[in-house]
């Protein structure tokens, strides 16, 4: 069993990363998403962060 961390600031670049990486394995035991939100207080600017873990057995 292994696991592959991906972490991107935009949700379409994380589907596409993931995406990409699936076409390459023969088996996906789980996958775990998350979004993460920061708001930068010196550009009044909200940061996201979309990141995923594959657990895959090879």
């Amino acid at each position: 069993m292994r696991v592959k961390l991906f972490d991107e600031n935009h949700e379409k670049d994380l589907e596409k990363v993931v995406n990409a990486f699936l076409s390459q394995i023969d088996e996906v035991i789980d996958i775990q998403y998350q979004v993460a939100i920061m708001n930068d207080h010196k550009t009044n600017e909200q940061i996201y962060c979309y990141s995923a873990m594959v657990i895959y057995q090879e």
